[in-house]
């Protein structure tokens, strides 16, 4: 896909962050927009954001771990749109916890939305681009989805599985040559709100980390180091050039070499940056 002119993009989590920065370059490069986010005044506030662009924008309160509404919401927007170019499963929520004290019921939560979100969108949207024969699936994983990291065992284990569903899948569409291809996207510390909506458990404190406060956002904060539209750009411009794996940052670009060059050792460095931040 060289070209965004007169395709249409749907976009999960399109309420703030990548989403929005997505759906405002997209925007500038002449893509119609189908936006759908959980957090109905966020998502509001981005349609007026790209209301001016010139191109159809369509929005819709979707939450994506409830697999009957991210079905419903792709037939609206192919019937709606008359066709579907692109999706970009991109919500997704974060939790703090080490293994031993995570709860259940926080672990199905960030699974739901964050790997099984990226299921349902994937295979509700499928058929909607094969019948384009031009279409891209974009699923956002993360650093998280190269290494793993203490006190992120659920994030990473969603990421880990964005990654491996999506390298897979991108290795049959090329098999079947429905003239759909895939990406990975893997973005390093992006500049949105995902630490301050995480939940976190007192068990990081068994890690000498802190759970709450201004200091820890601040702290999570530091290492936030691109923006949104830069991360959107980047992206965009990995699916331009079909890149099976999109880095986003200069951190994620540390992250993947550091676990080429150290595939287990890396995770002793890890453990002992962990303990660094924490004092």
């Amino acid at each position: 896909m060289k070209s965004f002119d007169s395709k249409v993009a749907a976009i999960t989590g399109a309420g703030s962050g990548i989403g929005r920065g997505l759906a405002l370059e997209l925007g500038r490069r002449n893509c119609d927009l189908a936006l759908s986010d959980v957090n109905e005044d966020g998502l509001a506030e981005t349609v007026a954001q790209v209301s001016g662009l010139g191109v159809r924008v369509t929005s819709q309160s979707v939450d994506v771990a409830n697999r009957d509404a991210v079905y419903a919401w792709a037939d609206e927007v192919a019937r709606d749109h008359g066709k579907v170019n692109l999706i970009f499963n991109n919500a997704g929520v974060a939790l703090g916890s080490t293994v031993e004290k995570m709860s259940y019921e926080d672990f199905e939560w960030l699974m739901n939305i964050n790997f099984w979100g990226v299921v349902y969108g994937t295979k509700a949207f499928l058929p909607h681009l094969k019948a384009t024969g031009e279409g891209h699936i974009i699923n956002i994983s993360s650093v998280f989805g190269l290494a793993g990291i203490p006190s992120q065992s659920a994030y990473n284990s969603a990421k880990f599985a964005v990654r491996g569903f999506t390298e897979s899948l991108r290795q049959e569409l090329d098999m079947l040559g429905y003239g759909v291809s895939a990406s990975s996207v893997h973005p390093g510390g992006i500049k949105t709100a995902i630490a301050r909506s995480s939940r976190m458990n007192d068990s990081l404190q068994d890690l000498g980390l802190a759970v709450e406060g201004e200091d820890t956002r601040k702290k999570f904060e530091k290492s936030f180091i691109t923006s949104p539209d830069a991360a959107a750009k980047a992206i965009i411009e990995g699916v331009r050039r079909n890149q099976r794996r999109i880095l986003v940052g200069p951190d994620a670009r540390v992250y993947d070499w550091m676990v080429r060059l150290l595939p287990t050792a890396y995770q002793r460095v890890a453990v002992g940056y962990a303990r660094f931040t924490a004092k």
